[in-house]
């Protein structure tokens, strides 16, 4: 319990100057005085300052940030941003030795003098090493890491209290929330068996598509503290020359990375969800390929189609859907004011369509941003797949500056049946009018055929009473609006199987008749 206060004091302090700046800029004198305005170059330098500090204070605060990225509920855009750049890089010694694991569980499997450091990350560092003839990976979680996350984890929730008491009333509901699911992330990243586990079932995913690489397990050397791989070499995917000496355009490969996350997503329901550069690589034949799986989630079955239907409703910005799916998804709660929260997608909606460029992270910014005066939140397995689309599309823009997302979103949809073409949707929304016309233009033939009755029998009387007395009247206007009524009359009655639209043609042409003849008379 010692090391818990400790480590909350060091977190308190390395965070406090940046929390009183935040203060301040409320209130200029911490308890009184009016609000400031700061310049955006200042939010920046905050921004870069915070993400140091996240990355000294270690893994669990790293992985803070990563996730706060997902959060626009909770932080401005210019943060956000600069939090996506946070990529799992710190020193080899971080957390312990990894080589202590590798030779206590295989080293009587692997002939250790050809092991190699590759990359450090958070949680774990990578080696490769031969096996049987094969040069393969190993990811290692780092010695005694366990202890301290939990420790940070103790910490961070031990900040909520603080965070809550200054945070705005419309902020307090996520940060209620959002320990639990941060908790829950790292937690099931540390599980490396799951991992593996993942890792095979994605593979199998892809097992037809020649495009993607995604490395096989060494089911006999996994553990719970490593995963034995496939070694892939590849380059970083944002490498020029990489892409140029594999014959691969650029924006073709950020073609095919947006479609294979997408149907990670939306076809298989089992998706990894962190694809910033350092995880994505291009083989030297042009394949993709996806690194490094703890940030990883299945959906389940009912997850799936709710978050389908959320990307069919942003992309076709169907109002009325996108409020029925977020509501689905726990977003935002049953009894929410329905009125006023279609009233603020409108407003989304609206602003976007306003927009000359109009991106994922725009659209998903705009959306939390001006929900945050409703209590909602964002499930975890909303919020990974809010960072595969974000992170995602910056690496698609980085390889293609002009590439569109949601273009190629919607291409997605369409070829999977998730949503009808351009054309397609027309058809289907006549094929919806006609059917609901249907009854109408049923019933129409029978209920001109008594108003004809009654016609003839004189039982039809219209009375009006005049605004103004007058002398008299006009005949030929009332023969006007008869010969135009019993046109429209016969447009209806196209439609019925018996030809009646003859005789109302004909009593047209009569009613016009005497209509010309009175005009000429006057």
């Amino acid at each position: 319990m010692k090391g818990y206060y400790l480590r909350y004091l060091q977190v308190l302090v390395r965070f406090l100057p940046i929390a009183v700046a935040f203060l301040r800029d409320r209130r200029r004198f911490l308890v009184f005085g009016p609000p400031r305005r700061v310049a955006e170059a200042t939010h920046r330098e905050r921004a870069r300052r915070l993400t140091e500090t996240m990355v000294d204070l270690g893994p669990a605060f790293i992985k803070i940030g990563q996730v706060l990225s997902t959060r626009p509920d909770l932080v401005p855009p210019i943060y956000v941003e600069e939090f996506a750049t946070l990529q799992d890089e710190i020193p080899e010694d971080a957390g312990g030795d990894p080589l202590t694991v590798v030779e206590s569980e295989l080293g009587d499997d692997l002939d250790l003098e050809t092991l190699e450091p590759v990359a450090g990350g958070s949680l774990a560092f990578v080696y490769t090493v031969d096996y049987e003839g094969d040069r393969i990976a190993l990811k290692v979680r780092r010695p005694g890491l366990e202890p301290m996350i939990e420790r940070d984890l103790r910490v961070v929730r031990g900040l909520v209290p603080l965070l809550r008491a200054v945070a705005d009333e419309d902020q307090r509901y996520s940060i209620e929330n959002v320990a639990d699911d941060f908790e829950a992330i790292v937690l099931e990243e540390l599980d490396f068996g799951r991992e593996a586990e993942i890792m095979r079932t994605i593979a199998d995913n892809f097992a037809d598509d020649d495009r993607v690489r995604i490395p096989a397990t060494y089911d006999a050397l996994c553990s719970d503290r490593i995963v034995a791989m496939e070694y892939i070499e590849g380059t970083k995917i944002t490498d020029e020359d990489a892409l140029a000496e594999a014959g691969r355009d650029r924006t073709e490969m950020a073609t095919l990375l947006a479609r294979t996350y997408l149907k990670m997503g939306l076809v298989d329901g089992v998706f990894h969800a962190d694809p910033h550069p350092g995880n994505l690589a291009v083989t030297a034949d042009g394949r993709l390929v996806v690194y490094d799986y703890g940030m990883s989630r299945r959906l389940t079955e009912a997850e799936q189609e709710d978050i389908t239907s959320l990307y069919r409703h942003l992309v076709r910005r169907d109002i009325d859907g996108l409020l029925n799916t977020l509501i689905a998804l726990e977003v935002l709660d049953q009894s929410v004011d329905r009125a006023a929260v279609r009233q603020v997608l409108e407003l989304v909606i609206d602003n976007l369509e306003g927009r000359s460029e109009i991106t994922w992270r725009r659209i998903i910014t705009e959306l939390f941003s001006t929900l945050q005066e409703f209590p909602f939140r964002i499930p975890p397995n909303v919020m990974l797949l809010v960072r595969v689309g974000t992170v995602g599309e910056g690496v698609c823009r980085s390889l293609d500056p002009e590439f569109d997302f949601i273009a190629a979103t919607r291409s997605f949809l369409v070829d999977h049946g998730f949503i009808e073409s351009e054309v397609d949707a027309l058809l289907a929304d006549v094929r919806t009018d006609l059917r609901e016309s249907a009854p109408v233009l049923a019933r129409a033939p029978s209920r001109f055929d008594s108003v004809f009755g009654q016609l003839e029998r004189g039982e039809l009387v219209v009375r009006t009473e005049p605004v103004e007395p007058s002398d008299g009247g006009d005949p030929a206007v009332g023969y006007a609006v008869i010969a135009g009524s019993l046109l429209l009359a016969s447009a209806v009655l196209t439609f019925h199987p018996e030809p009646l639209e003859i005789g109302s043609v004909v009593l047209a042409l009569v009613f016009f008749g005497q209509y010309v003849r009175h005009r000429r008379a006057g």
